[in-house]
């Protein structure tokens, strides 16, 4: 069974701004799936329309075969989300928390203290359920924002950058915790992202939105192999911006903080042509390695430009300072 299915999506505002033009894509059951793209591409208005926050103005989605505006409470008691923005209580236990949750859900109350006992297991915080919240480490408080989308036993989970803001171990952690999610339970996932990497690593297969539509949609290994050839990445002193590589080098992929990216064929051949042309052009090169292309390279190709860390990095300084101020 298909855990998602939108045909011909469109979300036109003020009969003027397009916001979707004729999205369609499928979620397997069991898959995660990663919807990627910049702002403005229309990300959020899809899962708002797959949640049932908002209607389209034409087109259609399911959630395991449920429509969701003719039974929109149908589908939400099927789904659980974790967004990008601090949704825990720090003045309340992680217990108490989950309680909440699980009140806001509906969960009959023979259920919950099972319901709750499971989703903190799960999470691993069994040990810290009667601790405050505000005590907590960032990777801490994401897993119980993780246990609050579980209590009403999601058959899909929708996750808004689930390592936003944290350290690189609690990060690890909580990619750990996703993937493990999804083993155990077999649950379906939907996760949008600003990191490339983390989607590269736990997502089945990813798709590329821009400009209110999707560019592409494939498994992370299949799109790297599109984009081709090899990534040279030089870190130079200055005036790269203003360089035209010719054709026998290879093509700029991006150029940003005095490091460029170069797309080629037989990188370590170009290599040497490389420093000899901008050592020519008077550049200073601080270094130059050689890789495979990543899915940020192909983000670039089908987005037509690198992901914009605003909202990203508003979000990270708001969930560090949730966590000073609990000190």
């Amino acid at each position: 069974m298909k855990a998602v299915e939108a045909a011909n999506l469109t979300k036109v505002y003020g009969k003027v701004t397009r916001a979707l033009d004729d999205v369609s894509f499928s979620v397997d059951e069991g898959e995660i799936f990663g919807l990627l793209g910049p702002n403005g591409a229309g990300k959020t208005t899809t899962i708002k329309i797959i949640t049932t926050l908002i209607k389209p103005t034409s087109g259609t989605a399911r959630v395991f075969d449920t429509d969701v505006l003719r039974y929109p409470q149908k589908v939400r008691q099927m789904m659980g989300y974790v967004p990008q923005a601090v949704s825990v209580d720090g003045d309340l236990t992680g217990y108490e928390n989950l309680l909440i949750f699980s009140k806001l859900f509906y969960v009959e109350k023979k259920e919950r203290e099972g319901r709750i006992a499971e989703a903190l297991d799960f999470m691993e915080l069994t040990g810290r359920a009667d601790d405050l919240v505000k005590h907590y480490s960032g990777g801490m408080m994401r897993r119980l924002e993780i246990a609050q989308a579980l209590v009403n036993r999601p058959k899909i989970l929708f996750l808004d950058e689930p390592s936003i803001g944290l350290d690189p171990f609690s990060k690890n952690e909580v990619k750990n915790q996703v993937k493990e999610l999804n083993k155990e339970l077999n649950m379906t996932m939907i996760v949008t992202t600003h990191d490339m990497l983390e989607a590269d690593e736990i997502c089945d297969r990813v798709a590329i939105m821009n400009a209110g539509r999707i560019a592409v949609i494939d498994t992370p290994t299949r799109l790297k192999e599109s984009v081709g050839g090899d990534i040279i990445t030089a870190k130079v002193s200055r005036g790269a911006e203003t360089v035209s590589l010719p054709g026998e080098v290879g093509r700029l992929l991006s150029y940003e903080g005095g490091e460029m990216r170069v797309l080629t064929e037989n990188g370590e051949e170009k290599i040497p042509k490389m420093i000899d042309f901008l050592e020519a052009k008077g550049m200073v090169i601080d270094s130059i390695s050689l890789a495979k292309p990543t899915l940020d390279d192909v983000f670039i190709k089908y987005a037509g430009s690198r992901v914009d860390q605003g909202r990203y990095v508003e979000a990270r300084s708001e969930r560090r300072n949730f966590a000073r101020r609990g000190r």
